[in-house]
């Protein structure tokens, strides 16, 4: 039998002056445009922005703005038209699916608005799973699990299977999940969307703690209230960034 394939390694990043960080984010004029022709749809126009590490930001926009295209191409789950993104150093523009897939892996936690959970799997599996992925070893994956299931306070549940926890306590073990293999970014895409209130505040209370701890975290919402937690707000209409503001 032959071995498996080695991966394509992801190109190297793209140097910048010593001792000057590169940011977690960098997009440069980017545009996304879905069809042809006058049914062409431009979902992204020239679109700008950088993500400083440790920073805070949310993403705002109504339906058909283009937040969710952005979140996509953020989480290298699609490409851009036209235009530049740099994740935590590495020009994406040109990877493979394969070379996408392990940078995803790498640099980026996700933590989704139906938290994406394995039903048969324990909390402790669950986050476990990007770990085994990337290849890392049974001891250590379950010392990290563990870890940061005690970060969002779960330790007392890394036994229970999904339909045994709470609404809550499930996006809780998501956050667990994107925390595990250490990205530079945290991408969360209405996170709080499927909850109730109490809940939501819970999961609020642990992206504000993990801020403050100096993780990068980038939030997709419709919400006021939930943009309200985080240290800047950017705002799309119809593809176009119309406000970016310090809170």
């Amino acid at each position: 039998m032959s071995s498996a394939a080695t991966p394509s390694p992801v190109p190297d990043s793209v140097p910048v002056p010593a001792g000057v960080p590169s940011p977690v984010l960098d997009v440069r004029g980017l545009t996304k445009v879905y069809g042809q022709g006058e049914t062409a749809v431009h979902a992204l126009r020239g679109v700008g922005m950088t993500v400083e590490r440790g920073d805070y930001v949310a993403i705002m926009g109504q339906s058909g703005s283009g937040k969710s295209t952005l979140m996509n191409i953020l989480g290298c789950l699609d490409v851009p038209t036209e235009g530049r993104y740099l994740l935590d150093g590495t020009d994406v523009s040109g990877l493979s699916e394969q070379q996408l897939s392990i940078l995803r892996n790498r640099k980026i936690g996700f933590i989704f608005q139906s938290f994406n959970l394995i039903p048969r799997m324990t909390a402790l599996a669950n986050v476990e799973l990007p770990l085994a992925y990337g290849g890392v070893k049974a001891a250590e994956r379950r010392c990290r699990a563990l870890a940061a299931l005690d970060l969002v306070g779960l330790s007392d549940r890394t036994g229970h299977e999904p339909n045994e926890l709470s609404g809550g306590q499930q996006q809780r073990v998501a956050v667990a999940r994107a925390l595990a293999t250490a990205p530079s970014l945290l991408l969360a895409d209405e996170p709080t969307g499927n909850l109730d209130s109490k809940s939501t505040l819970d999961v609020l209370d642990v992206l504000d703690r993990l801020s403050a701890s100096g993780r990068t975290i980038v939030l997709i919402t419709h919400e006021d209230e939930v943009a309200k937690r985080t240290r800047r707000v950017i705002r799309l209409v119809d593809g176009d960034i119309v406000e970016d503001r310090r809170q």
